[in-house]
């Protein structure tokens, strides 16, 4: 049986015919999938997807009037699924529950580096045998205050490495992490954290409750030399708002590896189109920003990973084995 895999980067094609070799036919697109490609699906049980597919509505239905039976993305994260419509059509959704948080996290402190220490800027000077210092100046982060929004396993290896820079530890989360708590972490207010932080990262889903978590009042109420790190989900920053306070001369530093609006932008060769996103067209001009295309999770070690699991909900799927990473059908009642 074929396998049709959307989305698939130039990188990550290799890896996974080397891991589905031996089990199934892999079919791999360049192409995400959206309401335009659907139709190339048709007569493929399973559809392997990226983060970024549209799997709403208009696009299941397509699916499954061409006899898709199961979905198996290639992510943690699920926003982009619409999984009720999904079990009404009595479709089969997974996904990768885990991966090497090290990879996210590690990247997160890439971002708060870069724009702590003018790296890009530094960088393009140096092209051009600029070698001045002026408006490179960064900060120690030792001794000053870290605020980590979610800490699972994600917050907690980039706690681990907040630690060994010896910064003060602040968390916020529906529950504490023994292990962050074990390092010094102390829980508070989402409030107290953006008041008091020096540098905040986010590492929670996009959940309707997480939606905008930085909104206006939140940015408003953050130190205006703070620096701003998202690698987990674009949505959970008000972009507008943000663009807003960076107008007003606000952060030291914001790093985003994802946009609310990446969509149908991120993954893709847009350089020779004029973008009429005017929000990230602005936001990618202040000099104290720097922003990349949804690439923390893009380490060999974490991609291998999300191949070998998707492989694996593939191989449950056909022997009817069900594990914790499957969405549809949801688990039945306790």
């Amino acid at each position: 049986m074929e396998i049709l895999a959307f989305g698939v980067q130039a990188d990550e094609k290799p890896l996974i015919e080397k891991a589905f070799e031996g089990h199934h036919d892999v079919r791999c697109l360049d192409v995400f999938l959206t309401e335009d490609t659907a139709p190339i699906a048709a007569g493929y049980e399973i559809v392997s997807t990226s983060v970024n597919a549209d799997l709403g509505n208009r696009v299941l239905q397509t699916l499954a009037a061409g006899g898709t039976h199961m979905i198996a993305q290639r992510s943690t994260g699920f926003n982009n699924i619409d999984l009720q419509v999904a079990e009404r059509l009595g479709l089969t959704i997974a996904r990768v529950s885990y991966y090497s948080p090290y990879s996210v996290a590690e990247f997160a402190w890439t971002l708060a580096m870069a724009v702590n220490r003018r790296i890009v800027r530094a960088s393009n000077r140096t092209r051009d045998f600029d070698f001045r210092l002026d408006g490179l100046m960064g900060r120690d982060l030792r001794g000053r205050t870290v605020g980590v929004l979610g800490t699972g396993k994600i917050g907690e290896a980039f706690t681990r490495i907040a630690h060994g820079f010896g910064m003060r530890l602040l968390g916020w989360d529906v529950a504490e992490n023994p292990a962050c708590v074990e390092l010094g972490m102390k829980y508070v207010a989402k409030e107290e954290l953006f008041a008091e932080a020096d540098l905040i990262s986010l590492h929670v889903p996009l959940l309707p409750a997480t939606q905008h978590i930085i909104g206006a009042d939140a940015l408003r109420t953050m130190k205006d030399d703070a620096i701003l790190v998202n690698s987990s989900r674009g949505g959970l920053i008000d972009t507008d708002a943000l663009v807003s306070e960076l107008r007003r001369g606000r952060f030291a530093g914001v790093g985003l590896d994802v946009y609310e609006a990446e969509a149908g932008l991120f993954f893709l060769d847009k350089s020779l189109e004029a973008i009429e996103d005017d929000t990230l067209a602005r936001l990618v001009t202040f000099p104290n920003v720097v922003v990349t295309s949804h690439q923390a999770y893009y380490t060999v070690d974490a991609v291998g990973q999300i191949i070998d699991t998707t492989l694996q909900n593939v191989l449950d799927y056909k022997e009817g084995r069900r594990s914790e990473n499957v969405l549809v059908p949801a688990a039945p009642a306790s």
